[in-house]
């Protein structure tokens, strides 16, 4: 349709506005009314919806293009109804012209139906939600923390001296573009969740117990028991009078709930910079009691975890920014394993690789 086919408004009052929009409603109305076909409702649709020549494009041109300023926003409101309206025949004739064809028999009720299949949770996940679960029953929240870490709370804050080999490029995965900041501000992919415990301190005052898993990277060549990526679980239990008899109370209850009462558990001193003194753990063979098997090596003893009291000087860099961690007053614990690790011998997978793979032949074991 072209503009000259528009009857000119005879005024801008809202009772003109409403008598000219009326007939226009009304011609509408009488067509939808005549609609029966796809034809019938797509020349319906050109008719009136039209990019160049539709109805309502000649109408906005004729009516409120050439309003006075003070009467566009009355003609848009009208005509944004007139145009919800045609849209909504549009719809309800669509509708009733599919139903009345064949298409309505396109589908074949007889055929069965689409079955979703139902999915589980990955083995790393599974194990994940175990873990955390063994230590919210004793009393442990949940903490967590960015992926993308500071050197400070990395490795300063957590006593590792700048010649430290686990500052070494080749074990930790650095920002590039990094080189201008001071070191403890440079950037870097985390390399373990232990900063998530220095910020929860400068956060939270004593007493802390807390339960931090989460993903963690490093440089390392990926085979059968090593990837670049990887998961860890933390703890860190802090307080007055905190002993390394907690601590071994504590790893051998949530041991026990985890691999089965009959677990036992042994502590051999080791060496981390931010615990003194430390300590590795094994726990006797869960799969062979002990008598010796593959998955143990044939020694009865698993070495599953690192632990230790938290080290003096970690409350030190805590207390510059919540003073309650003073060292003299109070102490504490920290341990932590690999959930890969420990998915990995829960499920006698031999591969960490498969665990990132993604491939639904093997994810459907777990099931």
């Amino acid at each position: 349709m072209q503009n000259d086919e528009i009857p000119p408004l005879g005024g801008w009052s809202e009772a003109e506005l409403d008598q000219a929009f009326a007939a226009v409603a009304r011609e509408v109305e009488e067509w939808a009314s005549g609609l029966r076909s796809a034809e019938d409702v797509e020349q319906f649709r050109l008719h009136w919806l039209g990019r160049k020549q539709g109805r309502l494009k000649a109408i906005s041109d004729a009516w409120l293009k050439s309003a006075p300023a003070e009467a566009k926003k009355q003609i848009g409101q009208r005509f944004n109804t007139l145009k919800a309206e045609i849209e909504r025949r549009l719809e309800l004739a669509g509708a009733g012209s599919a139903g009345n064809g064949l298409d309505a028999e396109a589908i074949d009720v007889t055929l069965p139906g689409t079955r979703r299949r139902l999915g589980a949770e990955h083995p790393l996940i599974r194990t994940w939600n175990e873990i955390v679960a063994v230590f919210q029953r004793m009393g442990y929240s949940v903490g967590v923390g960015p992926e993308v870490e500071t050197d400070y709370y990395n490795f300063e804050s957590l006593n590792f001296p700048p010649g430290h080999p686990a500052r070494d490029t080749q074990d930790t995965l650095v920002i590039a573009g990094q080189e201008r900041k001071p070191l403890r501000d440079r950037l870097l992919m985390r390399t373990h969740t232990s900063p998530v415990q220095i910020r929860t301190m400068e956060q939270q005052p004593p007493p802390v117990r807390i339960i931090i898993p989460g993903k963690v990277h490093r440089n390392d060549a990926a085979d059968a028991t090593h990837y670049p990526i990887f998961h860890q679980v933390e703890g860190l239990c802090v307080d007055t009078n905190i002993t390394f008899g907690d601590l071994k109370g504590t790893l051998d209850a949530a041991m026990k709930a985890f691999f089965g009462s009959s677990v036992k558990t042994r502590f051999f001193p080791s060496f981390f910079p931010f615990t003194e003194p430390s300590a590795d753990v094994q726990i006797s063979c869960p799969f062979c009691g002990g008598t010796g098997c593959r998955k143990c090596k044939h020694s009865g003893w698993i070495e599953l975890l690192g632990c230790g009291m938290v080290d003096p000087a970690v409350f030190g860099f805590v207390s510059q920014k919540q003073p309650l961690y003073d060292p003299s007053r109070i102490s504490g614990f920290a341990f932590g394993m690999g959930i890969d690790r420990i998915a990995m011998m829960k499920y006698g997978i031999g591969d960490i690789g498969l665990l990132y793979s993604g491939d639904l032949r093997f994810l459907e074991q777990f099931a």
